[in-house]
């Protein structure tokens, strides 16, 4: 079992603050700025959100960003997707990440300052979702570097917006803003961004109030679905995505 004071320091591009009432506010960040996602942040958040879900001392999570952005920016560095033992890494990295936030059986809230362009299944595994008039919804990078959008992506969007919105969606790239996000089921609340963190403390506070077993216990009923989905199929999507991450290699060779 963690404790706060073990890992509330341990990761660089995560600002941990904890309430009184067991309430944790996760801030993902880089150098106290926006998120820049790399293969360092990757492998470094399988730990984070292992660490929070063995910590019994919370008793809700409030995850957000730093800055304009919930996450748009990513960049190779720390990424090797082109050797099978490369790929492999991701491919572990990949499936555990999103096990992990699951193991969290508290209540979580994602409360997104700003546009998500990549790894939107972070926040679509979160019980409430808060979006600023700011926040858009894209799948940008996967097809930006020619490979398949498995990395849970894929599972996830269908059961939020249906079947044929989320192929839309991840195949033509579709921006989708606040206010559409917030018709099509995958937001709750459109808050000002100077209201934001507010609300989700609001928010927060309420469920800290309620038995401590009763708001774990619900995360884990209203999750089961979503365990079921990334059991079966995130493996199966981050392999695809490997083998079209090959085929991009071996044209990159190809061409040098």
């Amino acid at each position: 079992m963690s404790t706060f004071e073990t890992y509330r320091d341990a990761f660089p591009n995560a600002r941990l603050t904890r309430k009184d009432n067991g309430v944790l506010e996760v801030a993902l960040h880089t150098g106290g700025g926006k998120l820049v996602f790399n293969g360092h942040t990757h492998e470094q958040f399988v730990a984070l959100f292992h660490e929070i879900g063995e910590d019994r001392d919370n008793r809700v999570v409030i995850l957000t960003g730093t800055g304009d952005a919930f996450m748009d920016t990513i960049e190779p560095e720390g990424f090797d997707f082109f050797s099978p033992r490369g790929y492999d890494k991701i491919l572990r990295e990949g499936r555990k990440v999103l096990s992990n936030i699951l193991d969290i059986e508290v209540p979580m809230i994602a409360a997104l300052n700003g546009p998500v362009l990549l790894h939107s299944e972070y926040a679509l595994l979160t019980d409430i979702v808060l979006a600023t008039p700011e926040t858009v919804f894209q799948d940008k990078p996967h097809f930006e570097f020619g490979i398949v959008p498995g990395d849970g992506v894929h599972v996830l969007w269908p059961h939020v917006i249906g079947s044929i919105r989320r192929r839309y969606f991840l195949l033509t790239r579709q921006v989708l803003d606040a206010a559409t996000a917030r018709d099509y089921g995958v937001v709750n609340e459109i808050v000002p961004a100077d209201r934001l963190l507010a609300r989700a403390h609001e928010i927060a506070d309420g469920i800290a109030a309620l038995p401590p077993l009763t708001s774990r216990y619900t995360r884990i009923a209203l999750t089961q679905p979503l365990r079921r989905l990334v059991d079966e199929g995130v493996g199966h999507g981050l392999a695809l995505e490997g083998i079209s991450a090959a085929e991009v290699a071996r044209s990159m060779a190809a061409q040098g």
